[in-house]
């Protein structure tokens, strides 16, 4: 009974002395006597405070990343779909573009030459018996392609359909060992054959039939045309002379030439299933490199 209320004395004592200290620090404002002693226990609980801050912080990030990771990359994987449907259809708008171009030139050549096309598009390359050179395209005999018509792109000869089905055909190239074009030089009435020699393309053996005829690096040949225009229609570009060969003491002369179109890297070409009227001699041929 005696410690309770001698405890309660000393408690009564206590908040009488902390009423008066902290009613004396009010009154006296920035000259009270007691501010280093209010500046120390600041700095002590805002250092705890600090302490205690920088514990909980690392693990509060933790949980919340813990609980938002599914949805994050539920986000990135849908940012990657995304920018790979940029990407199909950027690509995409580049190959149309491509194509679109090539169209262009092929309707060009066809329209000089007077040739009526079906447009088509390589989609495959495929041996063929009996050649090796040779592509599948997406146009057949229900639009109107039948065996031996002439294949062009918008750069010159492509080689000719040796099938047709209703919705495919398939076309040797002018580079298969096999294939054999009339051709003539440009400017005149010399003509020979233009073999493949495979080699992806790269070069086609011509052979003028006359030796003495002259043959110069540089000439340029065209298709000389095939009875009814099958399989060949004339004045399609074929190519340039590379070099010429000597073979003296045979009857023909034989030179290697460049073909104007790229025949490992087909895309859109053109079906001729119509010939022209009239020969057009050298007229679908290209300007001349330097000529304005």
């Amino acid at each position: 009974m005696r410690d309770s209320r001698r405890a309660r004395l000393i408690l009564g004592v206590l908040l009488t002395a902390a009423l008066v200290i902290l009613t004396v620090d009010h009154r006296t404002g920035e000259s009270s006597p007691l501010r280093p002693l209010r500046s120390a226990g600041s700095w002590l609980f805002g250092a705890a405070e600090g302490l205690c801050g920088s514990v909980v912080r690392p693990v509060g990030g933790f949980v919340q990343a813990l609980a938002a990771a599914p949805s994050a990359q539920e986000h990135i994987a849908r940012l990657k779909a995304e920018n790979a449907r940029l990407r199909d259809g950027l690509q995409a708008g580049k190959l149309d573009a491509a194509r679109s171009t090539e169209l262009k030139r092929l309707l060009g050549l066809a329209g000089t030459g007077g040739y009526k096309i079906v447009p088509a598009n390589v989609v495959a390359r495929r041996g063929q018996p009996g050649f090796e050179d040779a592509v599948q395209i997406d146009a057949g005999s229900d639009d109107g392609v039948r065996t031996d018509m002439t294949v062009l792109n918008g750069d010159g000869l492509i080689g000719r359909v040796v099938h047709a089905s209703s919705t495919t055909s398939t076309v040797v190239l002018l580079s298969d060992a096999a294939s054999a074009v009339g051709g003539r030089l440009e400017g005149g009435q010399e003509i020979g054959v233009v073999h493949g020699v495979g080699e992806g393309g790269r070069l086609v053996k011509f052979r003028l039939l006359d030796a003495s005829a002259p043959l110069t690096r540089g000439e340029r040949i065209v298709s000389f045309g095939s009875q009814n225009g099958r399989p060949y229609v004339p004045g399609v570009p074929i190519g340039v002379v590379e070099h010429v060969e000597s073979t003296p003491g045979e009857l023909t002369r034989t030179a290697y030439a460049r073909p104007y179109a790229n025949l490992s890297a087909l895309d859109v070409v053109g079906v001729v299933v119509d010939g022209p009227d009239r020969d057009p001699r050298d007229a679908v041929l290209p300007p001349k490199e330097g000529a304005r």
